[in-house]
């Protein structure tokens, strides 16, 4: 299987089921991102696109949070003596880093489990808003605190979430800087499943290892296919089936679900 780094900040693992682990790990600062861990996660969800032992990816964080956003804090410390940056700055980092991340989760044609407890704050929530699966504690608190910053959201949130709680509610979370607990994330799409705080890691690696022994082509293809129906029109969308649904028929796993069906017996898909 391809070898995945850690890096300050980031812990990365993979193990014997195909599951790729990421754990935010800076829980000093509630697993903060900074530019080492923003980099770290992009570079894995790069090679995990094109390693063809995995089978689906687990987004944790160590400690009691899972993520507080990005460290401008600890950014803007770190470059006290440095001279100030050039004007626009910001623009052009940002296309490789939040705007780089945010679409690899979306477009990995692989199950994506994020486990949330404690804080998942901006760009931490649109992590496990990206997520294919979110399972929170039910006292976790989602939140979008650009405004209250005094600056404008950015990771797409004014994109997805309109798409995923609609555009009233979008206007709640991003202007009135409404706060939602793990339960009010799962009752407004946002996440999948709530459950007591000490259950989140287990419930979230079984759905992971669950999603892992499943028909991992046929998977990628049904996620991309959920992804693209909002922008495209239906007779677009149909033909878009017929072509996942051509590439899946070839598969290994396919054949086997088949003779699984004719025997009656549970599959035992291998992820080709």
């Amino acid at each position: 299987m391809t070898r995945y780094a850690s890096v300050p900040g980031l812990a990365v693992e993979t193990d014997d089921a195909g599951v790729l682990r990421l754990v935010l790990d800076l829980p000093g600062r509630r697993n903060a991102l900074n530019d080492t861990s923003m980099e770290g996660l992009i570079r894995a969800l790069e090679t995990a696109s094109t390693d063809d032992g995995l089978r689906a990816v687990l987004l944790t964080g160590a400690g009691d949070d899972f993520c507080s956003g990005f460290d401008i804090v600890g950014r803007n410390k770190r470059g006290e003596a440095a001279p100030r940056p050039r004007t626009g700055s910001i623009q052009r980092r940002m296309p490789v880093q939040a705007n780089r991340l945010i679409p690899l989760l979306l477009e990995l044609q692989l199950p994506v489990v994020c486990a949330v407890r404690g804080w998942a704050v901006g760009i931490g929530a649109q992590l496990a808003l990206a997520a294919d699966f979110t399972i929170t504690a039910e006292d976790a608190v989602f939140w979008y605190p650009f405004l209250r910053r005094g600056f404008t959201p950015d990771s797409g949130s004014t994109w997805l979430l309109p798409r995923v709680v609609g555009t009233v509610r979008a206007r709640e979370l991003l202007m009135l800087d409404r706060r939602l607990n793990g339960a009010e994330a799962v009752e407004w799409g946002v996440a999948h499943r709530a459950v007591p705080a000490a259950e989140v890691a287990e419930t979230a690696a079984e759905l992971a290892a669950r999603l892992a022994a499943g028909p991992t082509v046929a998977l990628g293809l049904t996620k991309g296919l959920l992804n693209a129906a909002p922008d495209h029109d239906l007779r677009r969308h149909l033909g878009d089936e017929a072509y996942a649904m051509e590439l899946s028929s070839r598969s290994p796993d396919f054949r086997e679900g088949m003779k699984a069906f004719v025997e009656r017996r549970t599959p035992d898909f291998q992820g080709l």
